[in-house]
This record gives C-alpha cells, structure tokens and sequence, in this order.
C-alpha cells in the first residue's frame, strides 16, 4: 500500500492568517499588513491577544491585592484592543471575515499553539530594531512557532509596508535554508513578483578564511552552483516565478539587511547551517527580526 502524501496544515482552506495584538502603533501597522494578506488569499484573519493571567496573579497575589478585580480589567482593556483591531481590518476589506480570541494564556504560548494550524501567524515590531510589539514574545515564536512567521516593520517612507519590489530569501545550502526557499517561491507566486536568491559568499563554507585560499572565481562558481542546487526543481514548479541569483562577498547579515530596504517580503530560516539543534533561532534571523527594513517571515518546517 503505497504512502498516503502529508497534508500541509498551513495551506489548508481552513487555515486563517493570525495575528497577535497589544494595542501599540506597530500592532496597528502589523493588522493592516495581515488583514491585506488575508484579504488577498480570502482567508480569515483571526486576532488573538493573550492575557497572561498568570503573570498578573503573581504579582498582584504577592501584594494581597483584588486579583479578580485586576484580572477583569486586564480582559476589558484586552476586548477593546480586539475590537480596535478588528475595525483596523475591516478599513481594509469590509467584507474581510475577522474573528477575535481573548486567551488567559501568555501571549507567546497562545501564538506559538495557534501556529500549528495556521496559514500565517503575524506579529509587529517598532522602527530601527526597538521591539515594540510584546516584547520577548516575538522572539519567541519566531524561534519556537510552526510554519510561517511574520514579522511586520515599518519602513520609516510614507509606504509604510511595501506592496511592490522582489521577495528576498537567505539561501545558505541548509536543510533550513531549503525551508525557507520553498515559503519565498511560494510568496513570489502568490505576490506575482519576483524572487532574489540572495547568498553571502563569506557564509559558504564553515572553515574561517577560506575565501583567501580559493581563487575569486573559483569561489565565485561554487557560490552559484551551491544557489542552483538549493534552487533546483522549485523554477520548474513555479514556472510564473522569475529569479535572480546574487552571490556576495559580505556577512549574511548586512547582505539581507541591505536587500530589505527594497524588498516587499524577505524570508530567512529558523536556523542557519552554522546553528545547532539547541539554537532555534540563528543568530542572522534573530538580527533581522528586529533591525530589518521591510516584513520578515521566518520560515519553519511543519
């Protein structure tokens, strides 16, 4: 009996954009980006905001204080920033289906257990690198959630997200890096756009100093050969996607913080080659997640 074929959760009809939210100004740009998402692929948009009751009876019990009095506030003002939310999202498209869940769950557990079976799950971050969303717990689920993260930034232009240029992804030959290229071939598609495969030549090999020993040109061929084997069978499957290799000589860092300054969607994996299994989250993504230029999706295996 031959193997039934896996069922990718996140791709399902079914499966809503999800986005947590606080009420700051970056969550606000953050619902405008998902609800244009959702609208887009006619998916719901699902805002979550969680409460984390248990924090608050911690610290609120060791004072003696009225916890249930604490904690009804904390769900009223946490109800006025989902229905905030949700009128943001219905600007966008008023026939956008938006559900709403007030958890009493510490935010980052909440999104990283709604990641599971999500389309997307959506976060925002400040300008210049300042997290402004909740704090550690967008890097949290970018380095625990499931499938597809996003983290929304503000370009600091009156496009405050860009809705045209390529979509960008960090190819470094990894299994991850793998991951990360099948989610930016798959947005390029959806996006009708473009896609820049972007290699940072100083990240080819693990040995330090080798680009000294090994002639420019050399390094240069086996760069692009390592792209076209990452690359290979994804043009064949999304024939409508035009791609572009670039290889250079730079950290992998300042390479694809450069290329967000033009792009509409740049995508990273969880974890680069140089990472080990107790590192989640590489140390590029975790760089990108808070200083890039434009949307980052980090992208995981499901």
């Amino acid at each position: 009996m031959s193997a039934q074929p896996t069922v990718n959760p996140h791709q399902l009809a079914s499966a809503p954009v999800v986005i947590g939210v606080d009420g700051s100004e970056s969550s606000d740009l953050a619902v405008y980006w998902a609800a244009e998402t959702a609208a887009r692929r006619r998916r719901t948009l699902r805002i979550v905001h969680g409460l984390d009751l248990a924090a608050a009876q911690a610290v609120f019990g060791m004072y003696d204080l009225m916890v249930p009095a604490v904690a009804q506030t904390l769900r009223e003002e946490g109800a006025a920033q989902l229905a905030t939310a949700a009128r943001l999202a219905r600007r966008i498209d008023p026939e956008l289906r938006v559900e709403t869940e007030l958890s009493p769950c510490h935010p980052a557990r909440l999104l990283i257990e709604r990641s599971q079976s999500a389309h997307l799950i959506v976060l925002g971050a400040g300008r210049g690198g300042e997290i402004a969303h909740i704090g550690s717990t967008l890097l949290a689920v970018t380095a625990h959630g499931h499938g597809d993260i996003v983290v929304v930034h503000d370009t600091g232009s009156e496009q405050r997200t860009r809705s045209t240029g390529p979509v960008v992804v960090g190819v470094d030959g990894s299994r991850v890096s793998e991951v990360a290229v099948a989610a930016a071939f798959n947005e390029a598609s959806v996006r009708d756009t473009t896609l820049v495969a972007v290699h940072a030549a100083t990240d080819f090999h693990p040995h330090a100093g080798v680009t000294s020993l090994l002639p420019a040109r050399e390094f240069e061929n086996a760069a692009q050969q390592m792209l076209a084997e990452q690359l290979a069978g994804w043009q064949e499957k999304y024939p409508d996607v035009q791609v572009t290799r670039k290889v250079a000589v730079a950290s992998p860092r300042n390479l694809l913080t450069a290329w967000s300054k033009s792009a509409q969607l740049l995508v990273v994996g969880s974890r680069g080659r140089g990472g080990f299994r107790g590192l989640l989250l590489g140390s590029t993504s975790n760089f990108l997640v808070q200083h890039a230029h434009c949307p980052v999706m980090v992208a995981h295996e499901n």
